[in-house]
């Protein structure tokens, strides 16, 4: 059973950067999709980023790509995501997710971890 961990949030400024990371236990991550979401208090989860099993593909959402920069390092077993710029609208819980099929910004991985909250507060 793959379980995913979320970790590298913490309270920062507004224009600091944060790098979340996402690992695994129970299973490599190598074979699988990873997808990273944010949700914010009283909001709709959001898709921000994945990256394939590969790493030949990735794609961040649109409004974030300026900004967020997705990755994997398969020696580490680590998918991560690096915020810039970082303002206090970005403030959410992240969570990664994962599947050996499905790839995109929806909900349909299989496996979710519990999130690492990323505060931006002046």
């Amino acid at each position: 059973q793959l379980q995913l961990v979320e970790s590298g949030g913490g309270v920062v400024q507004p224009g600091e950067s944060l790098r979340l990371a996402c690992t695994a236990t129970g299973s490599s991550l190598d074979r699988y999709h990873v997808g990273w979401f944010r949700q914010a208090p009283g909001k709709e989860r959001e898709g921000i980023a994945f990256i394939g099993s590969t790493a030949g593909y990735s794609y961040v959402k649109d409004s974030l790509k300026d900004r967020f920069i997705i990755s994997r390092d398969f020696d580490k077993n680590m998918v991560y995501l690096k915020l810039n710029s970082l303002n206090p609208e970005d403030t959410a819980n992240y969570s990664c997710a994962a599947d050996q099929r499905y790839y995109g910004l929806g909900v349909g991985y299989d496996y979710w971890g519990q999130g690492t909250q990323v505060t931006v507060s002046s």
